[in-house]
């Protein structure tokens, strides 16, 4: 996934290179997560149940976790009422994901 379209998510300046290879390890544990969830593995050219396409749905999920982990660093977040993260990347991954 494209680094500089996750940095434009997350509203980051894109020559700033000071948090690269934290937003990279984000991307890869989100899209592990991803995997994970959907029971499938994620290829460019999917040839079986096991394995799913990166699709627009996918990426946005991706997106919503990284934008979620970047802006909340730490596992719990003093005085939030509502997290409405997980249900996001829930309803994205509904269909994609294997029973």
């Amino acid at each position: 996934m494209d680094l500089g379209l996750v940095k434009q998510h997350l509203r980051v300046d894109p020559g700033d290179t000071t948090e690269d290879a934290l937003i990279q390890d984000y991307i890869d544990g989100a899209l592990a997560h991803v995997e994970q969830h959907c029971d499938r593995k994620i290829v460019e050219t999917p040839a079986n149940a096991g394995e799913m396409a990166l699709t627009k749905d996918v990426e946005q999920a991706v997106k919503l976790l990284v934008g979620h982990w970047y802006s909340n660093r730490e596992a719990a977040v003093v005085g939030a009422v509502s997290n409405d993260v997980a249900l996001g990347v829930e309803r994205l991954l509904w269909y994609r994901k294997q029973f």
